[in-house]
């Protein structure tokens, strides 16, 4: 039998000052086809607005270039630049055939100012082909949790069934963001390059790190298909926040408006979460009865501490399903994992912890009594202890 009951916690806040409103606050208003809000820390989608839907995502494509440079190349490996790579369309570095430069140089050109070249010329180091790179990339992106993305291209040119969503493109900006040497690649204003061939001036064209207090990211993408995309991030205190527009529009307004849409969701997130101890670690979680044992019973704590974001109009819809057996056999170890914790906010999961034992139960019946005895007879002290083979009462 498993026990399952169900506690509602009122959120403790971890700034006590903190004073919330006691309705839900108005929701964004973005002209993007598909966006999210997502905390960095826990990966809890703050907001969102078809955040499922396939979509051409353009230039944001390079985040995930980006993360296999990083994961499989080093940052002085050179790079050999193809035909295929320099005669790759704007925006490009102008690389030239042959050209030699650091991986590392690629990488701030792919990130700063979108280099279409620097992506191909990266795909080719790192996976042998472009396609091949394509095939890692769709591959990784699955491993960190995206359900409906595929990549045809590394720089996020318009081709075939080259699509992501915004959710996706969330989970995979979070990853990246937690790669060493990510973070201040994004946020470097300006860039040269030495190469065999000459030098190269990179510039960010990220303006929200310059519009936006605590912005420190990411990508901004344009296709014909895709129309002005932006994945954006910042950081206030202890909150850091995702956000991703796709399709904000085409033309000059679209150009403007990734910038609104992107800062009307941060502005959502940070106005209005702030993040609340639901479950510390080793708070009481039950009891738990123990069969062949003289315990008749242990009592269970949670394993972790779980921390949220949560609006005021959450605090009340917090609920913890816990979910463990109703008896378990001795022997029982202490810190043993018997069950888990779903927390849910108005019935959705959001986390899960681990139940586990406060204290351990030694087994107690006829076999383990009977080979104590023997052993104690035959004064088992200095060889292995006999092992009766009894069958199971």
């Amino acid at each position: 039998m498993i026990k399952k009951c169900t506690a509602l916690f009122i959120a403790f806040l971890i700034t006590s000052t903190s004073v919330f409103a006691a309705s839900a606050p108005k929701e964004p208003t973005v002209e993007a086809i598909g966006a999210v809000l997502l905390d960095g820390a826990t990966g809890r989608v703050l907001w969102a607005k078809n955040a499922d839907k396939p979509l051409a995502m353009a230039s944001t494509t390079k985040i995930m270039t980006a993360v296999l440079a990083l994961e499989y190349g080093k940052p002085d490996e050179i790079v050999t630049v193809s035909k295929r790579a320099a005669s790759a369309p704007e925006v490009n570095m102008d690389l030239r055939v042959h050209e030699e430069i650091k991986l590392q140089y690629l990488i701030y050109a792919l990130m700063l100012q979108s280099s279409n070249d620097a992506a191909v010329a990266i795909s080719e180091h790192i996976g042998g082909s472009v396609e091949n790179f394509c095939a890692m990339m769709t591959k990784r992106a699955a491993e960190l949790g995206a359900t409906d993305t595929v990549f045809e291209t590394p720089n996020g040119l318009d081709s075939g069934d080259h699509h992501s969503t915004a959710h996706d493109m969330a989970l995979i900006t979070r990853y990246a963001l937690s790669l060493e040497g990510f973070l201040p690649l994004i946020n470097t204003s300006n860039f040269t390059a030495e190469s065999s061939k000459g030098t190269h001036y990179i510039v960010n064209k990220n303006r929200l790190l310059n519009e936006y207090e605590g912005a420190n990211g990411v990508k901004t993408g344009f296709t014909g298909k895709a129309g002005h995309c932006f994945v954006g991030s910042a950081r206030r205190g202890d909150m850091q926040l995702i956000s991703v527009v796709l399709a904000s529009g085409w033309g000059g307004k679209g150009r403007e408006q990734k910038w609104l849409d992107t800062k009307e969701i941060l502005n959502y997130g940070f106005d209005n979460y702030k993040y609340s101890a639901i479950i510390h670690a080793g708070d009481p979680a039950g009891a738990l009865s123990v069969s062949r044992s003289k315990t008749p019973s242990i009592t269970l704590c949670f394993a972790d501490e779980v921390i949220l974001p949560l609006r005021a109009d959450e605090t009340s819809k917090v609920a913890v399903d816990k979910n463990y057996p109703v008896t378990i056999k001795a022997p029982v170890q202490k810190g043993q994992a018997v069950g888990t914790a779903s927390i849910k906010i108005d019935k959705a999961e959001v986390a899960e912890v681990d139940i586990i034992t406060k204290e351990g139960a030694e087994r107690h019946d006829l076999k383990t009594s009977l080979e104590k005895v023997v052993n104690a007879v035959f004064d088992c002290t200095t060889t292995k202890p006999l092992d009766l083979v009894l069958p199971e009462f």
